[in-house]
C-alpha cells in the first residue's frame, strides 16, 4: 500500500519523509554542541525557575537572605556560645556566614537538580531539547539566591571591621567550584532519579549528612591529621575552605587536598554526563 501524500502536496508527488530529530553523538561534544545551539532555551528555563519559585511568595527572594542570615545566628548561639567551637579567630557569626553561603548554592542546585527531570516530564514528553539544560537550571538559578546573599555578606564585613584584600579576586573561582560539584553529583542524582524514586527521598539525608562533614560550622584545623586525605575527596570542603581564604584571609586549603577536590568533581561530572546521556534515550518513555 502506498503512503498517502502529505497536506499540501501537489498530486502525483513523491510522500514526504516523516522529521526524525536525534540527539548529537557523543557524551561530551554532543552536549556542548546540543547546549549551545539551544542556549536561548536555557535563559528561558532560568527565567521561569526564579518566577516559579518566588511565586505567591510573601517576601520573595529575600528568603535567600533569611535562611542564611538565621542558620547563622542559631549556630552562632549552639556552636560558638555553648560548645565553643573555635573559628580560627574571626567573628564566628561572619565565619559561619561565609561557609553558608556557597553551601547554600550547593545544596539548593542539589536537591532541585534531582527532580528537575521527573518534574518536567510533561515538557519532555511534548519537545525536543537537551535534557541536560534540567539539572543544569538549578545550579546556574541558585546563582541569583547568591548574589542577594552576598550583600549581607558585605554589611557583615563592615560591621566586623574585616578588610578585603586582593584575594577577593578569587571568589569568583570559588563559586564556579562549588556550581561545578553541584552539577557533577547532580547530573548522577537527576538520571538516577528517573528510574529509581527513593533518590528524592535519600538526597535530603545526603545533604543533611554532607553539611556536617563539610567545614562550614567548625573550622578545617579540627580535622585529624589521619583523615585528611579522606577530607579531601569532599568537594565542598575545599570549596569552603577557598572562599573563606578569599574574603577573610584565612588559612589556605592544602594545594593537594584542594587538587584532590577538583579531581574528583571532574571524573564525577564527565561519569555523570556519560551515565546521563545513556539514560536520555529513555527518559520519555520511563517518566
Amino acid at each position: 500500500m502506498e503512503a498517502a501524500p502529505s497536506p499540501g502536496a501537489a498530486p502525483g508527488s513523491a510522500p514526504r519523509a516523516p522529521l526524525v530529530i536525534e540527539p548529537v553523538r557523543g557524551w561530551t561534544g554532543g552536549v556542548i554542541q546540543e547546549s549551545w545551539e539551544y542556549r536561548e532555551l536555557l535563559y528561558f528555563l532560568i527565567w521561569r525557575d526564579l518566577k516559579v519559585r518566588y511565586k505567591q511568595t510573601a517576601i520573595g527572594v529575600a528568603w535567600a537572605v533569611l535562611q542564611p542570615l538565621l542558620a547563622a545566628a542559631l549556630f552562632t548561639l549552639v556552636f560558638s556560645r555553648f560548645a565553643g567551637v573555635p573559628s580560627d579567630g574571626f567573628p564566628y557569626p561572619l565565619f559561619a556566614f561565609a561557609g553558608l553561603l556557597p553551601w547554600q548554592l550547593f545544596s539548593y542546585a542539589l536537591s532541585e537538580s534531582t527532580n528537575s527531570v521527573v518534574t518536567h516530564q510533561q515538557l519532555i514528553k511534548k519537545v525536543f531539547f537537551p535534557r541536560i539544560f534540567l539539572p543544569l537550571t538549578p545550579v546556574l538559578a541558585a546563582l541569583v539566591d547568591f548574589a542577594v546573599a552576598s550583600v549581607v555578606l558585605g554589611v557583615l564585613l563592615a560591621v566586623f571591621q574585616v578588610a578585603v584584600t586582593w584575594k577577593v579576586l578569587v571568589l569568583p573561582l570559588a563559586v564556579v567550584l562549588a556550581m561545578l560539584a553541584a552539577f557533577s553529583v547532580a547530573v548522577w542524582l537527576a538520571a538516577l532519579n528517573v528510574k529509581y524514586r527513593d533518590v528524592r527521598y535519600a538526597v535530603p539525608f545526603l545533604v543533611q549528612v554532607w553539611f556536617f562533614a563539610t567545614p562550614i560550622v567548625y573550622p578545617s584545623s579540627l580535622v585529624p591529621e589521619q583523615l585528611r586525605t579522606v577530607w579531601a575527596l569532599n568537594p565542598m570542603a575545599s570549596v569552603v575552605d577557598v572562599f573563606r581564604w578569599a574574603l577573610l584571609a584565612a588559612a589556605p586549603p592544602p594545594l593537594p587536598a584542594l587538587g584532590a577536590s577538583l579531581g574528583v568533581m571532574l571524573l564525577l561530572l564527565a561519569a555523570g554526563l556519560r551515565f546521563f546521556r545513556a539514560v536520555e534515550t529513555t527518559i520519555a518513555d520511563v517518566v
